[in-house]
């Protein structure tokens, strides 16, 4: 027999553990899981201790919606038959109601969806691959042991940094929300972790863009028949330039600088202008037109939603790609090339035996797939309900890592090339790590190929493809996270919300345009987001695997794809990821990193100031804490409670359906 979803029945005939139909649409009490059986019109409990969720006839899963209340939260003898619904919820905690309930329901019905599931994937593979798979993971992988490297970075993959990847991408897909409006349907006292990565995300726009605003200035520099970095006879080099690529014999000293580095620190830079961060000199204003360009790109990328963004990826994404190939197949055939290679992957199993070694592939790992940065929650926020995020996750970050992997040989047979034309050792050239390995070594080795100019012209344009996808990403996690959370000030005028967060975001990057702006830029890149994200995403696994409950959690997967995560997904989620971070983040904090960029050497107030930077943004989850536990009434007790339950609904949108009564 087949019951549509209008049948009477009171609400208040049902007992506790049991799902009740009311309105047209289905409701499920809190401590029940949905198995809807044909007797009298009851719901029993699923079989088992698993709480599995019943399939309804269409595919998905029982549903449950707003149910009128009263004005102390209780549910009322409303036996209205409307219509059935069009669109139904499931309630996983608790009853909503009124007004509140309408609002939930129009905004599930106005939420935007991804165009296609390939706008999806590249757009994560596009945040995930930026320009650290570029040059930090090649020169970790060499500075850790070689090919000995690969095995801990492996492990860590596996146990801490897909798992964590997964579990955000579920999240979002399932609660359809942002980084902070989603806390209410997980565990409402938590919700100052929204708060803190919408902070995070401005602090790395704020130098991130900087980065790529350096690649734009090469860029138009290289529509030049000789490249500007391959003579010592601009305006800007000084009596140490040394050019060892020249025809005439000349000698490399302990003084010599090669063209390229002093084009990148006294042209591009203008470090020499500058005494350090106490007196950082004025901007520089070629660089701040190219990241107002840059901005102006990002705005008109991003300002429409995920439909325009996800069709920009179409080339931002796979364009890296296609030159990462060329760049590969040109360095192979360069002489020297296998030196490189050989240096990059000759493992020396003693590393595995030191700790940093192991630090180092859980950070790598971590930041190269970007858990913590809310820009998952957002993507995913954006996906059908059914869509199969699980294997969204191992592919992309399956792509991911043997991007970083793939890219370690586009640097180092170019790396082997400058070994054999500098008639050093391979170790003498790769000592340039972060930008200055792409921006000096690498582009010093472009300048010296045949057809320099193309090759630069191609190189600068993947940093800036890549550098986009990342800053697509990060300010869609900020976005989508405040429109959630204030869709009655925001969802109408997403314009002008991009208009002011580009703009702020352009302002907080003028400190990064400076004559000293670089030391600015290695200062935030090290303290504003490294710790800070890493204790964002410790509590955000500890809230979802112990609070919100590893088996509602898992329950919560069910519904969405028809299958429980194993015991493997549970064990990481619920204890090894947690301990992961906790490694990690205790790692960085009992030995903070001793800065220092070109000749300048960090003084010590500012690693003060990098932890004050840092702390700035994840002081937010305990000032929240304490707010919700002031706000809510009650008994302390009651308190505490009332703000680890979840207290909205989760939207699970579906047609108009008829039960399959069982």
């Amino acid at each position: 027999e087949t019951l549509p979803l209008t049948s009477k029945k009171d609400v208040s005939d049902c007992n506790e553990g049991e799902d009740c139909k009311g309105n047209g649409l289905l409701v499920r009490n809190p401590k029940s899981a949905l198995r809807l059986v044909e007797d009298g019109n009851k719901v029993h409990p699923s079989q088992g201790d698993k709480g599995e969720a019943a399939q309804i006839s269409n595919g998905y899963s029982g549903v449950q919606s707003s149910v009128p209340c009263n004005g102390m939260g209780e549910v009322e003898d409303a036996q209205s038959t409307a219509p059935a619904a069009t669109t139904t919820t499931t309630t996983t905690t608790s009853t909503t109601c009124g007004a509140e309930g309408q609002q939930q329901l129009k905004e599930l019905e106005d939420r935007e969806t991804w165009s296609k599931k390939i706008d999806f994937l590249l757009s994560v593979i596009g945040y995930a691959v930026d320009l650290g798979n570029v040059w930090r993971f090649p020169y970790i992988c060499y500075q850790n042991g070689g090919g000995a490297f690969l095995i801990p970075y492996t492990i860590m993959a596996i146990f801490g940094g897909i798992p964590l990847f997964y579990m955000e991408l579920a999240l979002g897909q399932y609660h359809r929300n942002g980084c902070i409006s989603i806390w209410r349907k997980i565990c409402p006292i938590f919700k100052g972790i929204g708060f803190a990565i919408c902070i995070i995300d401005l602090y790395v726009a704020s130098y991130y863009n900087t980065i790529m605003a350096w690649a734009f200035y090469y860029l138009v520099s290289s529509f030049t028949a000789e490249l500007p970095w391959t003579s010592c006879t601009n305006a800007w080099n000084t009596g140490n330039c040394t050019n060892y690529f020249s025809k005439d014999n000349v000698s490399w000293s302990l003084h010599s600088i090669s063209p390229a580095e002093e084009f990148y620190t006294r042209q591009v830079l203008q470090v020499h202008r500058s005494n350090g961060l106490d007196d950082l000199g004025g901007i520089s204003w070629q660089l701040t037109l190219c990241l107002l360009l840059i901005f102006t790109i990002v705005y008109f990328s991003i300002w429409k939603g995920v439909k325009t963004s996800g069709k920009v990826v179409w080339v931002t994404a796979t364009f890296p790609y296609i030159i990462l190939f060329i760049l590969l197949v040109r360095g192979a055939t360069l002489p020297g090339a296998w030196r490189g290679v050989l240096y990059y992957l000759k493992p020396d199993w003693q590393k595995l035996l030191a700790t940093e070694v192991w630090v180092d592939a859980a950070a790598q790992i971590f930041f190269s797939l970007g858990p913590g940065f809310g820009v998952l929650l957002a993507y995913a926020s954006y996906n059908k309900f059914h869509n199969n995020c699980y294997q969204d996750a191992l592919v992309t970050s399956t792509v991911n890592c043997v991007t970083s992997f793939v890219s370690g040989f586009v640097i180092f047979t170019v790396l082997g090339y400058m070994a054999e034309m500098r008639n050093e050792d391979v170790s003498e050239v790769a000592k340039d790590t972060g930008p200055s390995l792409l921006f000096i070594t690498y582009a010093e080795a472009i300048a010296n190929m045949p057809a320099s100019t193309f090759f630069a012209i191609i190189f600068f344009l993947m940093l800036l493809t890549l550098g986009l996808d990342s800053t697509f990403a990060g300010l869609e996690g900020v976005i989508t996270g405040v429109l959630d959370e204030f869709p009655h000030v925001w969802s109408k005028r997403r314009e002008l919300f991009v208009l002011g967060l580009t703009i702020i975001c352009f302002l907080a990057s003028l400190a990064t345009l400076t004559f000293g702006g670089a030391y600015v830029v290695k200062l935030f890149e090290e303290y504003a987001t490294g710790p800070a994200v890493l204790t964002v995403v410790f509590l955000e696994a500890i809230a979802v695997a112990w609070f919100y409950g590893i088996t509602q959690f898992c329950n919560d997967v069910k519904e969405m794809l028809g299958f429980t995560p194993g015991w493997y997904w549970r064990v990481c989620w619920a204890a090894i990821s947690p301990i992961f971070l906790l490694f990690v983040t205790c790692s960085f904090l009992s030995n903070p990193p001793e800065l220092r960029l070109f000749d300048y050497n960090y003084p010590y107030w500012t690693t003060v100031v990098g932890y004050c930077i840092g702390t700035s943004s994840i002081i937010c989850i305990p000032i929240y804490m304490v707010y919700r536990l002031i706000i809510t009434p009650g008994t302390l007790k009651e308190r505490i409670l009332k703000s680890i339950t979840p207290e909205t609904a989760t939207e699970i949108p579906f047609g108009d359906i008829r039960m399959n009564a069982v």
